[in-house]
């Protein structure tokens, strides 16, 4: 797999997971996936590299663009709410 297909993959990745923050019920969500994969798989076949840097660019700026201010984590994720809650326990039990 070349770098560029991966890092397009990455791109669209993110665009799903900054659409999930604005939308958290899946059922509103998925028309807006729908709508990402369509953008996406238009631009698939397209050959000229200027076009490609160009798509790539675009969709880039339209990523930071619409990032959420409060991006959704999980709760025991870094960041999340219950991250290392319990970690006092852990680290001072005595077998």
């Amino acid at each position: 797999m070349s770098v560029h297909r991966s890092y397009v993959r990455g791109l669209y990745k993110k665009a799903l997971y900054t659409s999930l923050d604005w939308y958290p019920n899946r059922l509103y969500w998925r028309p807006i996936a729908l709508q990402i994969r369509a953008e996406f798989e238009a631009n698939r076949g397209e050959s000229s590299p200027v076009r490609i840097q160009q798509l790539v660019r675009e969709t880039e700026d339209a990523l930071e663009e619409y990032q959420h201010p409060l991006p959704y984590k999980y709760m025991t994720a870094p960041g999340g709410t219950k991250y290392e809650r319990n970690r006092w326990f852990e680290d001072n039990m005595t077998l």
